[in-house]
């Protein structure tokens, strides 16, 4: 325990299926790619088929863990070698979820002459480099109400506001959302881990399902513990599995320079 977080070291699919039924609110995670990155101890190299099998049935056990009014935001990428890994996903996931939103996550784009953001670029001739990746929105049965302006933003030209009625300063921001990542010059920088994502990413999946004070966040591929750190910055409880000690224990301390072991 970090305040109101539960840490949890071990395999997902073996914890998962010790969570009560209905117990988690919203689940905000990215597992593993498998595109071969260098993890402390997890491999990232499956056979697709394994890989999808292994996804599949981990997501099973996600929609049993979630609330029947939760929201499961799932941030994966394809390649340009699996470029069709996220959407065969998509598919088998059908059997027990609804794709309720389907947002793309923005990390460079150019707009004019200027480059916004930061990417991995890609040595080919062949493909173009890949500046987005994928945030599934996936709900049990499709009708969950959301806090749209909640994860909004202020409208460019104030004369909407009177002129087409709206209460307040805020619309909703879509379903792009350009977040970059900060810039950062060493490993160290990313926490010694090769996938992690911006706390904005979760922060904004947070508030587009809705905040409350008894709100339950599940992250059950944990890596650095972003997912807590941003449900600490919003009031939420967070529970994160992770397999990998080291990564336990950065996310353990992150969590303690937010404030999070006062509490």
């Amino acid at each position: 325990m970090v305040g109101r977080h539960t840490l949890i070291r071990g395999d997902c699919a073996r914890v998962l299926k010790r969570l009560p039924p209905g117990s988690v609110d919203v689940v905000v995670t990215s597992p593993p790619y498998n595109l071969g990155l260098a993890y402390n101890s997890y491999r990232d190299r499956r056979s697709e088929a394994n890989y999808l099998d292994w996804l599949v049935g981990i997501c099973r056990l996600l929609s049993q863990a979630l609330h029947e009014e939760g929201s499961f935001f799932l941030n994966i990428a394809g390649s340009s070698a699996q470029p069709w890994l996220p959407f065969e996903l998509m598919v088998r996931l059908r059997e027990f979820f609804v794709l309720q939103n389907h947002i793309i996550w923005v990390k460079s784009i150019s707009v004019g002459a200027v480059t916004h953001g930061h990417f991995k670029p890609v040595n080919s001739r062949r493909f173009v480099n890949r500046n987005h990746e994928h945030v599934f929105h996936l709900t049990r049965h499709g009708q969950v109400s959301l806090a749209r302006l909640e994860a909004g933003v202020p409208f460019t030209d104030k004369s909407n506001i009177a002129r087409r009625n709206h209460g307040q300063d805020r619309r909703c921001r879509g379903d792009t959302w350009f977040i970059p990542y900060e810039t950062v010059h060493s490993r160290a920088g990313k926490f010694s881990h090769p996938g992690t994502f911006p706390v904005a990413l979760p922060e904004a999946c947070l508030k587009l399902h809705g905040l409350r004070e008894d709100l339950v966040v599940l992250d059950p591929f944990m890596g650095t513990g972003t997912t807590l750190v941003a449900a600490q910055k919003l009031g939420a409880r967070g529970i994160g599995i992770e397999a990998d000690t080291g990564y336990v224990r950065i996310a353990r301390e992150r969590l303690r320079q937010w404030g999070a072991g006062a509490q």
